[in-house]
């Protein structure tokens, strides 16, 4: 399945947005006795088959600074998105063919056990979101791969939508698994 945003004489998608929310569980801090819950939004950059870059939790810009988190939530608290990744598609590097969005739970919690999780993509320039997960199954697993941009042979990016999970707290446990999203 594919959701291609590109259309004769459209431009493209140019700026990318991430979001990822989810709720706390009333951790150690609010008497709960349950540990913090620990959501890490991603974004991999490729080169054909090549790892160019990570944007995460512990890298919060890519070296071209095409692509920011802008901050690292570890309980979920407030409204709304809680870590949010910006991608600015006409700054990357002309070498990235690919930019593949995941999500990890670092604290080690399985999705079905967090609360209104959620991961979505906004077209940054009309603020219209095209694409939205609910974390809410999964079995067990401790990982997302929402889906992945990509360039078209004119140029201009197109999402396809993966939406599977995996096991990964981390996005280094992740990177390995996400050749088969590649093609």
């Amino acid at each position: 399945m594919s959701a291609v945003l590109e259309n004769e004489g459209d431009t493209g998608l140019a700026f990318v947005t991430m979001g990822l929310g989810w709720d706390p569980v009333g951790g150690r801090w609010l008497g709960g006795g349950k540990p913090d819950i620990d959501l890490n939004a991603a974004a991999v950059l490729f080169a054909g088959e090549s790892l160019v870059d990570v944007v995460y939790h512990e890298q919060l810009m890519s070296e071209d600074g095409s692509v920011r988190l802008l901050g690292d939530s570890t309980t979920g608290a407030g409204e709304g998105d809680d870590e949010v990744i910006t991608v600015d598609l006409t700054r990357l590097t002309p070498t990235v063919t690919a930019v593949i969005f995941i999500v990890t739970s670092y604290s080690g919690q399985p999705f079905e056990q967090i609360g209104n999780a959620f991961c979505r993509l906004v077209d940054g320039m009309n603020g219209i979101e095209f694409a939205r997960y609910e974390l809410d199954g999964g079995h067990g697993a401790t990982g997302f791969v929402m889906g992945t941009l990509t360039r078209s042979p004119r140029g201009l990016w197109q999402y396809r939508p993966i939406a599977e999970t995996m096991q990964a707290k981390h996005p280094v446990e992740a990177v390995p698994q996400l050749a088969p999203y590649l093609v």
